[in-house]
C-alpha cells in the first residue's frame, strides 16, 4: 500500500486527533493515578508516624502524677537515635510558665516546628502536614494535643524523613511514563494501522483515477466498502456521461460539416463558371467558410481525442526523428539541432500530436535561426501523491529574436510578422489550442543565445 501521510491529508487530520486525545486521555489519567499514589503513600506513612505517636502519647499519659516531663523509651525505630537522621520526636508542655520539651536524640538541641497553634484545641486532636525541619530538611509531621488536666497539657509530635515518600512517589511516576509511553506508542500504531488499513479504498481509487488519466483505464474497477461504493458508481457515471456528450458533440460537428460541404461546392462550381466580381466574391468567401469548417473539424477532433483515455508516447525518438527530418529541409543553412531529452520523457497523449505541436515549433526556430536550434526536455517531479505532472520542451534559436509586444500577436490565426518567411501563420496558433486541449500551455521567451524561446507544458506519463 502506498498511502502517504501528508500535512493537510484525510490520514494526517485522522492521526492527529488520535495523537491529541491519546495524549490528553494519558496526560489525565497519569495525573489521577499519580495523586491516588501520593495519596496512599502519604496515609500509608502518617499511619507509621501515628504508631509511633501514640506510644509516645501512652508513655507521657502513663507518667507518674507531679513527676518531671516523662522521657519516651526507645520505640524501636534506631533512626531516632542517629543525629539529624531526619526521623524525630518531640514533647512539649505548653501549660508552663517556661516551655518544657523532651526531644528525641537525633534532634538534638534543635526544636521541630508546630504544625499550627495548639491553644484551645481539644485533647486527641490530630494535624499532619508538612513542614522544614532542621538542616533545611523536608519532614512529615503528625502531632497530637494531649490535655492531662492537672498533670499538664503537652503537645505530642513525631516528624518523619519526607524524602521517601517523595523517592516512592518519583519511582512510580517513572514506572507510570514508562508504562503509558508503551501504551500510548502501541495504541497510535494500532490507528496508524486502522488508518492505513481503513483509507485503503481511497488510495486505490486515487490510483485508479490515475490510471484513467493516464491512458491505462477506462473505467474505476473493483469492489469497494458500502462507504465508498457510491462514489465510485457516480465517477464511472460521470465519465461514460463524459464519454457520450463528446461522441454526441463529434456526430453533431460531422453532421453539420457534411451538411454545409454540399451547398458549398455548389456555391464553388456557380462561382467557378463566372468570372465577374460578384463570383469571385463568392469564390473567396466560400473558400473561407470551407477553411472554417475544416478548422472546426480539426478541432472538434483534437477535443474528443483528449478527452478520452489516450496513449502514452515516448518524447525523445519524435525529436530525434524531427531533427534529422528539419535539418534535411533546412540543408542550406547548415542548421545543427541538438537535442537534450531523458529516455524516460513521456507524454500522455497522441504521438501525432506531439509531432504536429513539436515540429510547428522546431521549424518555425529553425526558419529564424542563424546556426543553432536546441532542444531541451525536463519533467517536473510530482510535489504530492497522484499530482498532475507536467512535461517541459523547450526550444530555443539564435535567431533575431521576438519583442514582448509581438509575441502576443504571432499566437493569432494567420498572423506573420515577415511575409518574407515561407508559412501560412497558422503553426503557433495550432500549438497553442492543441496544447490547450491537453491542459497545457504554449510560453515564448528571450533564449540565453538572445534568440526566440518556446517552451512547451504538456501533460507527462
Amino acid at each position: 500500500m502506498n498511502l502517504h501521510v501528508s500535512i493537510g491529508s484525510l490520514a494526517f487530520r485522522l492521526f492527529l486527533s488520535a495523537v491529541v486525545v491519546t495524549a490528553a486521555f494519558l496526560l489525565v489519567v497519569g495525573f489521577v493515578l499519580s495523586s491516588l499514589y501520593r495519596d496512599g503513600t502519604e496515609r500509608a506513612f502518617d499511619r507509621r508516624l501515628d504508631i509511633y505517636l501514640k506510644t509516645i502519647v501512652a508513655e507521657v499519659a502513663g507518667a507518674v502524677p507531679g513527676s518531671e516531663m516523662p522521657t519516651p523509651q526507645a520505640l524501636g525505630e534506631p533512626l531516632f537515635l542517629f543525629p539529624m537522621s531526619g526521623w524525630y520526636w518531640q514533647v512539649l508542655r505548653t501549660d508552663a510558665p517556661i516551655t518544657q520539651a523532651r526531644v528525641s536524640r537525633s534532634l538534638g538541641d534543635a526544636n521541630l516546628p508546630m504544625i499550627g497553634t495548639s491553644e484551645g484545641d481539644r485533647s486527641g486532636t490530630v494535624r499532619e502536614g508538612y513542614l522544614v525541619g532542621p538542616e533545611r530538611q523536608r519532614l512529615r509531621v503528625v502531632e497530637r494535643t494531649l490535655d492531662l488536666g492537672q498533670d499538664g497539657r503537652y503537645l505530642v509530635t513525631v516528624a518523619g524523613d519526607a524524602s521517601e515518600i517523595d523517592g516512592e512517589i518519583a519511582a512510580f511516576n517513572l514506572a507510570l511514563v514508562g508504562t503509558f509511553a508503551v501504551l500510548g506508542l502501541a495504541f497510535l500504531l494500532t490507528v496508524l494501522f486502522q488508518i492505513r488499513f481503513g483509507l485503503k479504498p481511497l488510495d486505490r481509487i486515487s490510483q485508479s483515477l490515475a490510471a484513467i488519466r493516464s491512458g491505462n483505464a477506462e473505467r474505476l474497477e473493483g469492489d469497494y466498502p458500502e462507504e465508498v461504493a457510491p462514489l465510485v458508481r457516480e465517477v464511472n457515471a460521470l465519465i461514460d456521461a463524459n464519454r457520450e456528450i463528446v461522441e454526441r458533440s463529434r456526430m453533431h460537428v460531422g453532421n453539420l460539416a457534411h451538411a454545409l460541404k454540399t451547398p458549398l461546392s455548389v456555391l464553388l462550381n456557380e462561382a467557378g463558371a463566372r468570372q465577374d466580381p460578384l463570383a469571385q466574391r463568392v469564390r473567396d468567401q466560400a473558400g473561407v467558410m470551407r477553411s472554417q469548417v475544416a478548422h472546426h473539424l480539426e478541432r472538434a477532433r483534437m477535443a474528443a481525442r483528449v478527452s478520452l483515455p489516450v496513449t502514452v508516447c515516448e518524447v525523445r525518438p519524435i525529436l530525434v526523428s524531427l531533427a534529422r527530418t528539419m535539418e534535411k529541409i533546412h540543408r542550406a543553412k547548415d542548421l545543427a539541432i541538438d537535442i537534450r531529452a531523458p529516455e524516460e520523457a513521456r507524454f500522455r497523449g497522441e504521438r501525432q500530436d506531439l509531432e504536429e505541436m513539436v515540429g510547428n515549433l522546431v521549424d518555425n526556430a529553425c526558419k529564424w535561426a542563424s546556426g543553432r536550434v536546441e532542444v531541451i526536455v525536463r519533467t517536473d517531479l510530482p510535489r504530492q501523491p497522484f499530482e498532475r505532472v507536467f512535461l517541459h520542451i523547450v526550444i530555443d534559436d539564435d535567431g533575431p529574436g521576438l519583442a514582448p509586444a509581438k509575441r502576443v500577436e504571432v499566437g493569432r490565426r494567420g498572423r506573420r510578422l515577415d511575409e518574407s518567411k515561407p508559412g501560412s501563420g497558422l503553426g503557433l496558433s495550432i500549438v497553442q489550442e492543441l496544447a490547450s486541449l491537453y491542459g497545457g500551455r504554449l510560453e515564448l521567451a528571450t533564449a540565453p543565445a538572445g534568440g526566440l524561446r518556446a517552451e512547451l507544458v504538456l501533460p507527462a506519463a
